[in-house]
């Protein structure tokens, strides 16, 4: 990655920021520098022009503008045809978790399955597909609940596509037919571990002993298949969240080496029984940070494991990696029924599963179709207007542009609109800090943390700083 020694932000779009002890430069394709206060600041126009030669930014030469054009549209997402898809057989669940952010149906509940006419028009749908390869996604409610459904959808798709497929359950029940569904090569499972029994116990609601039957059925699974096979990730409350070592053990000791600190988020039913996940006061942020260094200090002491915080890699990532688009919530621009779709359970097409959540509490309709008719609608391209970061004045600003996305159903989850300023928004003050916090590591002088950062980026070798000094 190259960086220069000195900058100024009016000239070539070229943004600063404070953070910490030194100030940080970066320009819109992403190259960035950072200088400390120790520093001396550049001294004249010549010095000045050097720095910017470091970043690619020299006039009239044409190789390095068509380099920095390139890695300017790799890091601008342009969508593919359709090849992530979710789908909800079911909003039926065997459990009421009070965090849940999904608005379930009660598992005696009728109307709330896949109809023979839904199912048709999901199977002609996957079966139309002309990509090379496809994700499915089987969400609800509990799709466990219907594995005849998840398989008739399976068994759809052309024998071409190279297709994984993905369970998210509550591994509340296991049974032979699930077992055979989950010992397919191209089956992996998603499910929900908030960390050791106690815990899990106090946010796991609607059985009478869900948690010990969970642990019990996970135990299992790994037995079976290993961790590979299976994902899984907190939700965490965060007026009481729990202490980041206890966590994190919980995790390691059944084979896990990624944590995806996931907050109570403001949708379904949590959106009523947890109205303090509306905004993450400087407390979260704070555990967020405490929580990575207990992993670069565990990484360093063990080193037969690399324990990341999944979302925090993936904020590397996108620093360093141009081209790392298919998180959506980090994307710019972030296009809209393209590349990704939600299928619900009575056939509507929703942009993603939260727009999904803020229709079934009844807070806005957010629906751009439906499996039969399709989605190339005017819902669609109304929320496609607003689905970058482009000409926001705040966003042109700042210097995390390049790295940074646009989230739109965020902002009118908690907001109901999505002009809001984006520096007064809970996603621009979050990731404003996350950012601070990986640039601040990206330039320490402290050994254990460049080991966890090459780690979390995937680089060989165990020493070796990311930047130079």
């Amino acid at each position: 990655m190259d960086f220069m020694v000195c900058g100024d932000s009016s000239q070539d779009g070229i943004r600063s920021r404070r953070v910490g002890n030194a100030t940080l430069f970066a320009n819109p394709v992403g190259k960035f520098c950072w200088v400390s206060d120790a520093q001396s600041p550049c001294a004249d126009d010549n010095q000045m022009n050097d720095s910017f030669a470091t970043f690619g930014v020299v006039p009239n030469h044409a190789l390095g503008e068509l380099a920095n054009s390139y890695v300017l549209e790799r890091r601008r997402y342009v969508p593919a045809s359709l090849d992530y898809i979710i789908l909800v057989p079911t909003l039926r669940c065997n459990l009421a978790c009070s965090y849940c952010q999904v608005s379930r149906a009660s598992i005696a509940a009728r109307g709330h399955d896949w109809s023979p006419e839904t199912l048709a028009a999901v199977k002609k749908l996957v079966a139309g597909l002309e990509v090379p390869s496809v994700k499915l996604e089987f969400q609800g409610g509990e799709p466990t609940l219907r594995p005849d459904l998840i398989l008739e959808v399976i068994n759809s798709l052309p024998a071409h596509i190279e297709a994984s497929f993905v369970i998210c359950t509550n591994l509340q029940e296991l049974n032979s037919d699930l077992i055979e569904l989950f010992d397919r090569d191209d089956v992996s499972i998603s499910t929900s571990l908030d960390g050791p029994l106690k815990i899990h116990s106090e946010q796991r609601q609607g059985d009478t002993h869900p948690a010990e039957r969970f642990h019990d059925n996970l135990r299992f699974l790994l037995d079976r298949y290993g961790p590979s096979k299976i994902s899984a990730l907190p939700t965490i409350n965060p007026i009481s969240p729990p202490e980041p070592r206890m966590l994190i053990e919980s995790y390691v000791s059944l084979g896990f080496h990624s944590i995806y600190l996931r907050p109570i988020n403001f949708q379904g039913f949590a959106r009523k029984r947890h109205s303090h996940s509306k905004e993450y006061d400087t407390s979260w942020m704070s555990y967020h940070r405490q929580f990575i260094a207990e992993l670069i200090a565990l990484n360093w002491t063990d080193r037969s494991v690399a324990v990341e915080e999944t979302y925090f890699s993936l904020l590397l990532r996108r620093i360093f990696r141009p081209g790392e688009n298919r998180h959506v919530d980090l994307r710019n621009p972030n296009p809209i029924g393209q590349d990704y779709i939600v299928i619900d359970h009575n056939g509507v097409v929703y942009p993603t599963d939260e727009a999904r959540m803020l229709t079934r509490s009844g807070i806005i309709d957010l629906a751009i179709g439906d499996v039969w008719y399709g989605w190339d609608t005017p819902a669609r391209a109304a929320l496609n207007r607003a689905a970058t970061l482009d000409g926001d004045p705040d966003c042109e600003a700042c210097t995390y542009q390049a790295y940074c996305g646009r989230d739109i159903v965020d902002d009118i989850s908690r907001y109901g609109r999505i002009d809001m300023p984006r520096q007064e928004t809970d996603f621009c003050r979050r990731h404003l800090n996350l950012f601070d916090y990986a640039f601040e590591l990206i330039h320490s002088d402290d050994e254990q943390v460049q080991y966890s950062l090459r780690r979390w980026l995937g680089l060989p070798g165990e020493t070796g700083r990311l930047v130079p000094a």
